[in-house]
Formats: C-alpha cells, structure tokens, sequence
C-alpha cells in the first residue's frame, strides 16, 4: 500500500518561484525603483526651476491656510490652523504623470505597435494560406467538373 506524498510547502514555494510571473515581478519591481530616481531628478532639476521662475522653486512650500490663523513651529509641522498642502500634490502629481507618459512613450505604446505588427504578419501568413488553400480547392472543383462533363459527352447510354 503506497501513500501519494502531498507536496511540501517548500516544494510549492520552489514552484512559485518558478513561475515567469515572479521573475517578470521583480525585474519590473528593480527597474521601477531606478526609474523613481530618473523622474526625481526630472522633477528636481527641470519642473522645480520651471516653476521657481514664477514662485518658488519647492513645491512644498505651496500652501492654503483653510482654518487661520496658520502658524508654523520651528520644525515645519503646522502649530495653529488647518493648513492645505496643495504644492506637495502637485509635485506628486506632476511626478507621476510625467512616469505615466514616460512609460506610455517609451514602453506600452512601442510595445502595442511591435505586438499589432506581430499579429498583422501573423494573419497575413494564415491569410494567405487561405487563399492558396481556397484557390487549390477551386481548381479541385473545376477539375472535377471537367472530368465529369468529358465523362458525360463520351459515354453513350446502352
């Protein structure tokens, strides 16, 4: 009598492992945490001197005072009043919409372009094949008939 071993938990944590989707995971997991850093510099470098050329060049120091009078303590945090950050949503804001077209621009769209030609190649192939398969079964047909109509005007009937 034979007993069927259940997988172990390591044994299903080595087929997790395994799997594709993970090691895509990770690799999109490190290759977005360095480009957190190119769109960082973006924003600090490009956008903050951009936009201290008419204010400041922290989006951070934006503000609404909702509730006044706003004090602020000596170490930033807000002492009296209801304060809106309104500047540090838009430095977040501006952070991801620029990640968004950046990635849009130069990974989803050239992907979806390179994926449509793919497919387009593919059904260009299948369709010709159609087309050669359809016309060899036309010329089939026209075969048939041909044979059918000589067969018919050179018998005679007893």
């Amino acid at each position: 009598m034979s007993e069927k071993k259940e997988p172990g938990v390591w044994d299903g944590f080595k087929a997790f492992l395994m799997r594709g989707n993970v090691v895509d995971l990770a690799v999109a997991v490190v290759i977005g945490a360095a480009f957190t850093n190119i769109v960082n510099s973006v924003v600090k470098g490009v956008i903050n001197p951009l936009v201290g050329a008419i204010g400041t060049k922290n989006l951070d120091s934006y503000s609404s005072c909702l509730k006044g009078p706003c004090t602020l303590a000596a170490d930033g945090s807000v002492s009296r009043g209801v304060m809106i950050l309104w500047g540090s949503v838009l430095g977040a804001t501006l952070s991801f919409v620029i990640t968004a077209a950046v990635v849009y621009f130069l990974m989803v769209l050239p992907m979806a372009k390179y994926l449509a030609r793919v497919e387009a190649r593919r059904k260009a192939r299948e369709g010709t094949h159609e087309v050669i398969e359809v016309t060899e079964l036309e010329v089939l047909k026209e075969i048939r008939d041909s044979l059918v109509a000589q067969r018919g005007s050179g018998h005679t009937e007893h």
